[in-house]
């Protein structure tokens, strides 16, 4: 599955274009972010990929959970957004 990482100062449009890119050819994607404004981008990030894709006939689900990942040597927790066309 391609993983698509974002950060606070992720642009959500251009975030949102990759996410409705790879579900478009690959079905589904994992989206992650650590921290409160990356959960933010990441948010209307897949806000913004529903209504891309709304317009090729494809409904997005999304599936969030925390996963502890590893950040230079510390372990964080992060959101993992599991999105799949429905």
């Amino acid at each position: 599955m391609e993983l698509i990482k974002v950060s606070a100062r992720s642009v959500p449009k251009l975030a949102a274009g990759a996410i409705a890119a790879v579900v478009r050819d690959k079905k589904t994607v994992e989206v992650q972010a650590v921290g409160a404004g990356a959960i933010n981008q990441a948010v209307k990030s897949i806000a913004i990929a529903r209504v891309y894709t709304a317009e090729d006939g494809l409904d997005l689900i999304c599936k969030p959970a925390f996963i502890n990942v590893e950040i230079e040597g510390s372990e964080k927790t992060a959101m993992q957004f599991i999105i799949e066309i429905l």
